[in-house]
């Protein structure tokens, strides 16, 4: 039987891995700015943390989301 709750564990997971996806992309702009040798590595290092700032609002928007789904004490499923 499917919880009520389950549209927002489903979409705490697909914003989960939008934040895994943001943080690739930071990953790869921090090697831009220090390995790759771009034209402005400083620019490269500031859009790294931008990203990685969005990322990490993903992730507590995540969060929030999978707390409101979990069962609460009272909230246990009974087997009849």
């Amino acid at each position: 039987m499917s919880r009520p709750d389950q549209p927002l564990s489903d979409l705490a997971g697909r914003i989960r891995a939008l934040a895994e996806e943001l943080s690739d992309l930071a990953l790869d702009r921090l090697l831009d700015a220090t390995e790759r040798h771009v034209d402005d590595p400083k620019a490269a290092v500031a859009e790294e943390r931008r990203l990685t700032r969005a990322s990490r609002a993903l992730e507590k928007a995540a969060g929030e989301l999978e707390a409101l789904s979990a069962p609460k004490d009272g909230d246990r499923l009974t087997e009849a």
